[in-house]
């Protein structure tokens, strides 16, 4: 009997975790198991441990785990990180209170910025200075930082960031600082530095990129030892890959020490597997559209290639990097694919406020207890049971059966909280539910394309998640999109994203050069040091380098200019840099200068280690019984449509309305729509003209 090896993908969600797993021959099989909020890794090694079973495997026979986990997001969201301190130079205690003087919405006299992740009090000053080249101004106070350590002690922080004016160009006072934090501080206090997290000029984005590494580091640290020792516990001691949010994997040490690197973790996954599953040459631009119990997500890809920034905001009710829209969360100031994220999913609570107005989320019941039809103990009504009141979704269980529903529970509470004090029909209550959802996650979708001057009807909305598929329709609808396609594997499509990732990190390396004194030596000399790091760093992680991509990057901007442009550095030539940000300039604000030096302020460089995979099969759907059902839809009304499987479709192009239901998720096909096989196994739908 062949003895095969396994790779495994595993996204946790709100509601349900995700696992794939890439036998070595290519053959791919998903599972669906229920997320385990109170220890999400217990969730995760009982699954391990019946799939070993279930393949009649051994343990040591699993080579890889590939996560996604929202760990640190939702430490964020609600507020339930560590207790952080900062120590910051003397005179910028407050920068964290200042920002920048943006607020997301205008004239709103009500309006009140997020609260710091660090509280003031636990903000403290020490006496240092440095230049902005680096030089000693003042040295470092040691009592100072000794002073600050007991306070920090005697206030029980369990994080500590650090933060110095200009440790950018010179981390010696921020590496001496640490030393001193550890040597006094109980070893279980998390201390990290700006200038090992953001090595970047800006002391507003570096201080609070490396506050939210301190606020989430703590409970990423205890989720990755929780991960670690129950996997041990049932023999799996493969190296453990976390999804960074810059759509790359790295390892679960690395995953610790960069936190705040986590923040879009699950949601970068979705966006690699669309890109290298979905786009292609007959997708010019399609807009990831991610949907599960918590959360909808949105992600614009153009020619293959996911949109990117490396300024993100997260914990302003929709998480996103809108140059247009700032001020309303935490900075982040990482590589990060380009994600929209707001408050709607399937568990979205519905509630009628004291004016009889209905909302939908963005609290959300998540896995446990869940929405009310999942009989766990949920007593609020979510979309979830809009969607089986509508008919959408089935009524006896869901996860080809392996998940029973309380369809009844779910219709009471609907009508009991929500159609009865309305005084409305108990379907037409759901649907109007599902309108407000629907419009809710337009706006996801509008913070990636609208809001960065594309045009949705011109893209192809790539629908997945759990529930994805169910709305993906409605969606494109209302924003006059006409084609929606559901790839293969749909609800479990971040967890193969996962399989699908390469090992990729980003290094970064500031100039302390002034404009005019950088030459192509001094260049060299610049990119020489980067590459050094980084290979320092990816071989203690363990990563063979030999067929490593290095591909470097430069941040430019003319004198005096308060922001830079990022160009691509494919020969350290001065000039041709130079020539690039004079082009890119150009194209972004509609002018460049004559006259004006060009300046070098940092050195990037991106490696990536090319992920080689056996082609991909998928093995045989679970057996599933499928009945035709009541469903009601705005056009027609509540008619029984057909209930059918993917593979019950073909080339041509069938009418809706039908329900297509599979092991993973629900894809709903309305009236006016068709929907079809193409060539790779995807479902192909096509949307009537508005």
């Amino acid at each position: 009997m062949v003895q095969h090896s396994y790779r495994i993908g595993i996204d946790i969600g709100g509601t349900f975790t995700d696992i794939v797993v890439a036998r070595d021959d290519g053959l791919i099989e998903t599972r669906k198991v229920p997320s385990t909020p109170d220890d999400y890794s217990r969730g995760i090694a009982q699954a391990l441990k019946a799939l070993v079973q279930e393949y009649s495997t051994t343990p040591d026979r699993i080579t890889g785990i590939v996560h996604a986990t929202t760990v640190a997001t939702n430490a964020i969201l609600e507020y339930k990180g560590a207790r952080t301190g900062l120590l910051t130079t003397e005179g910028f205690r407050d920068v964290l209170e200042m920002r920048r003087l943006r607020i997301p919405v205008l004239y709103d006299l009500q309006y009140d910025k997020p609260k710091p992740l660090a509280a003031r009090h636990l903000r403290l000053e020490v006496r240092e200075r440095l230049g902005p080249d680096g030089t000693v101004r003042i040295p470092l106070n040691e009592a100072d930082v000794r002073e600050a350590a007991r306070r920090f002690r005697e206030d029980k922080v369990e994080a500590v960031a650090i933060s110095f004016l200009h440790a950018y160009a010179n981390p010696d006072h921020e590496i001496a600082a640490e030393a001193i934090l550890r040597e006094e501080l109980d070893e279980s206090v998390y201390t990290c530095r700006g200038s090992e997290i953001l090595p970047e000029i800006r002391e507003y984005e570096r201080t609070s990129t490396v506050v939210v590494n301190a606020y989430i580091g703590p409970v990423v640290r205890n989720y990755a030892a929780a991960l670690t020792t129950r996997l041990a516990s049932i023999g799996v001691t493969c190296p453990v890959e976390m999804m960074h949010s810059g759509g790359g994997i790295m390892r679960l040490g690395s995953a610790v020490k960069r936190a705040a690197s986590l923040v879009e973790s699950g949601p970068a996954a979705g966006v690699i597997a669309c890109a290298r599953l979905v786009s292609g040459s007959n997708e010019p631009s399609i807009i990831s559209f991610d949907m599960g119990g918590t959360t909808a997500k949105a992600a614009l890809i153009e020619d293959g290639e996911p949109a990117r920034t490396t300024e993100y905001e997260v914990g302003a009710g929709i998480n996103l990097s809108s140059k247009l829209v700032k001020g309303g969360g935490y900075p982040i100031k990482m590589p990060f694919i380009d994600v929209s994220e707001i408050g709607a999913g399937g568990g979205s609570i519905v509630a009628i406020d004291k004016m009889n107005q209905v909302s939908v989320g963005p609290q959300s019941a998540g896995a446990y207890p869940g929405p009310v039809c999942y009989g766990l103990g949920g007593r609020q009504a979510t979309l979830t049971d809009a969607f089986l009141t509508l008919g959408y979704i089935n009524d006896v269980a869901l996860a080809g059966g392996t998940f029973p529903l309380q369809a009844d529970a779910g219709r009471a509470a609907l009508n009991d909280q929500v159609a009865r004090p309305l005084g409305l029909d108990l379907t037409k209550t759901a649907r109007g539910v599902l309108t407000l959802a629907v419009t809710t996650m337009t706006r996801a979708v509008k913070a990636v394309s609208t809001y960065r001057g594309r045009d949705p009807r011109h893209s192809t909305l790539v629908a997945f998640g759990g529930n994805g598929p169910v709305v993906a329709a409605e969606v494109a609808k209302a924003l006059g999109i006409r084609r929606v396609v559901v790839p293969r594997a749909a609800g479990v499509f971040s967890a193969l994203g996962l399989l699908r990732s390469d090992v990729e990190q980003e290094f970064v390396r500031p100039s302390r050069r002034r404009a005019g004194e950088l030459d192509d030596a001094g260049l060299a000399e610049l990119y020489g040091q980067l590459t050094e790091d980084a290979r320092r760093v990816l071989t203690l992680e363990g990563y063979e380098l030999s067929g490593a991509e290095f591909r470097y990057a430069a941040d430019l901007r003319y004198v005096g200019q308060a922001y830079e442009l990022t160009v691509p550095a494919r020969r350290l030539v001065f000039e041709e840099l130079a020539e690039l940000f004079h082009l890119e300039h150009e194209r972004t604000y509609g002018h460049r200068s004559q006259k004006d030096q060009v300046h070098l302020i940092n050195a990037r460089l991106t490696v990536r280690l090319p992920l080689v995979a056996p082609p991909q099969r998928f093995g045989a759907a679970p057996p599933q019984r499928r009945v035709d059902r009541q469903v009601s839809f705005e056009e027609t009304g509540t008619a029984s449509i057909a209930v059918i499987g993917r593979a019950d479709l073909d080339a041509s192009p069938r009418r809706g309305p039908f329900v297509i239901e599979e092991y993973d998720c629900t894809c709903v096909i309305g009236p006016g729509q068709t929907a079809r096989l193409d060539d790779a196994g995807n479902i192909d739908i096509a949307l009537e003209a508005a």
